[in-house]
């Protein structure tokens, strides 16, 4: 006699349970629709297109300040808006790379006249504007740009000192301490650019008297701010020095006998105070003094 299985127990489990994955569905009725996500906002899109611009705006004026000086490509951004912008936070220097690599330490150095209530003069040694803004970067991760200004402020006027002729740098090395006295000195400056008998010439004397004339400034207020800081109300007059010493030379560089060279020292005379007006002086002096005084301890 045969027998035949159950039809209920033919497949070791229950029915249910191996049916199609929509098992059910007919039973359960129609799904419902997933619920629609909300627009952004109006002023979530504002700031997106805003944060859009911003970004797009800041790629092409960084592409245009690092790439190889051209006129035609610096003039998309009209006037000066371009350097307005990258300076002083966006500004960007590739000569760490070949084919002129840095190879030189800048240092700018300040001394004062100060002058007591009772008008008795005395002059201070040197300090080293350079050192006390290296100690804020060095070893660390998070290094403030204040750590910089003196070796640009100092590389970039002995740059336009350099351009001078030497009779302009004898000028330059003479004590200018009256009132108005970047006035003089453009007059002293100007009148030995006239000298040149070619048109040419005189038109470049011109020019870098010119930038001489805003290093200059732009130095003397600097060592002002140094001087002020570290001495106080007392200063009356403040000089400053700008070293360049280059590296030990490259085919050297195996050499443990070999010495750097010696320094290039430019040392202007004694000028008169500079101010720039809105300069926060208090602030500057906060920050400059307690370093100082925590690498003089």
């Amino acid at each position: 006699m045969t027998s035949t299985a159950s039809p209920s127990k033919s497949n070791g489990h229950d029915d249910s349970s191996s049916g199609t994955p929509n098992a059910g569905a007919d039973r359960a009725g129609p799904q419902a629709p997933a619920p629609r996500q909300a627009s952004p906002k109006l002023w979530v899109r504002l700031v997106a297109f805003v944060a859009v611009l911003f970004a797009g705006w800041h790629i092409l004026a960084s592409f245009l300040w690092i790439a190889p000086f051209s006129a035609n490509a610096r003039e998309i951004v009209p006037g000066n808006a371009l350097s307005s912008y990258m300076l002083p936070m966006f500004g960007q220097s590739w000569s760490v790379f070949a084919p002129e690599p840095v190879n030189g330490d800048f240092h700018f150095n300040v001394r004062a006249v100060l002058e007591d209530d009772a008008g008795s003069r005395s002059e201070t040694g040197w300090v080293s504007a350079t050192d006390v803004e290296l100690s804020m970067i060095r070893y660390n991760l998070t290094p403030p740009r204040a750590g910089i200004q003196s070796t640009e402020v100092a590389s970039n006027f002995k740059k336009a000192y350099d351009a001078l002729t030497d009779t302009q740098r004898t000028i330059a090395a003479g004590d200018f301490t009256a009132a108005e006295w970047e006035v003089g000195l453009r007059a002293a400056l100007e009148n030995d650019a006239k000298n040149a008998t070619d048109t040419t010439q005189a038109d470049k004397n011109a020019q870098n008297v010119e930038e001489f004339l805003h290093q200059e400034h732009r130095s003397t207020a600097y060592a002002t701010q140094v001087a002020e800081a570290v001495w106080g109300d007392e200063v009356v007059e403040v000089q400053y020095r700008v070293s360049r010493q280059n590296i030990i030379p490259f085919a050297e560089r195996h050499n443990p006998q070999a010495q750097r060279p010696e320094a290039t020292v430019v040392l202007p005379g004694w000028r008169a105070l500079v101010v720039e007006e809105g300069q926060n002086s208090g602030n500057f002096a906060d920050v400059f003094r307690r370093q100082f005084e925590r690498i003089s301890e």
